[in-house]
């Protein structure tokens, strides 16, 4: 499959999605999202993918954003289908990924870019990073689920700061206010240490990280009961072979080999 924004690279079992415009700093117009959408959904096909890393081309943004030019002239109704269509398309892909998203964020996330981050199941950023939603700059408010996202991520409060105020936060208050989990000094820094991450995580069993994030996602989901879905995702790991091998490593005090 060939990709004209995107650079996809698979390497130990992990995808690795790099936004690839750096000219435009890998800002999100309708031809990237469809091709994180067909990245990702390929990626959740493929058996051989465990993990992906989502980043940016270039040392000076993630994604510093939507491609403004294109939904400059839309009406209310053409907003309304550019906002579910991110969130069914993308965004609410990634985040229901049964399979682990770490977003390595290098630069500016802004907007779109943030949203997307925020989507990923963890964030990490290099030091020279910073995240914002400036939408009310322009008259809207984010679009993609970042008034949804934030406030989870980061409390009520910050997000209605960081909203309404449009202002843009370093790495280290990211860190502080818990939106990121670590901070790298440089990219290839930060990078490495996303591989690293991503390498642990996907020794584990893939059924229960698939069960994780699904018992997880839905603790911030109103529609739904996070501890029954908690109980029901426990029970049915009882029926895996992943289970049966994870006790049997464990009685026989050795690494377990999941497949």
């Amino acid at each position: 499959m060939t990709f004209n924004n995107l650079i996809i690279e698979a390497k130990n079992r992990i995808l690795y999605v790099t936004i690839n415009r750096e000219a435009k700093l890998n800002a999100l117009n309708k031809e990237t999202l469809k091709e994180i959408n067909l990245a990702i959904n390929k990626a959740r096909a493929d058996d051989g993918v465990k993990g992906i890393i989502i980043t940016g081309a270039g040392e000076k943004a993630f994604v510093a954003g939507a491609d403004i030019s294109e939904f400059s002239a839309y009406n209310t109704e053409e907003g309304k289908k550019l906002a579910k269509a991110g969130h069914h398309d993308v965004f609410d892909l990634i985040e229901n990924c049964p399979k682990p998203v770490i977003a390595a964020i290098n630069g500016f996330a802004l907007g779109g870019g943030l949203e997307l981050a925020m989507a990923c199941h963890i964030r990490m950023a290099s030091s020279n990073a910073k995240m914002g939603l400036p939408e009310v700059t322009l008259g809207l408010i984010p679009g993609y689920g970042g008034t949804q996202r934030l406030p989870n991520l980061v409390g009520k409060g910050r997000a209605m700061e960081m909203i309404m105020s449009a202002n843009m936060i370093t790495a280290d208050q990211a860190l502080s206010f818990g939106l990121i989990n670590q901070v790298l000094e440089t990219k290839e820094e930060l990078m490495n240490a996303a591989s690293k991450l991503m390498e642990n995580i996907i020794q584990k069993s893939p059924n229960a990280l698939k069960s994780a994030i699904k018992a997880i996602n839905a603790s911030s989901n109103p529609q739904k009961n996070g501890f029954e879905i908690e109980i029901e995702e426990f029970s049915n790991c009882f029926g895996t072979a992943d289970f049966k091998e994870g006790v049997s490593a464990f009685l026989e005090k050795r690494k377990p080999r999941f497949h």
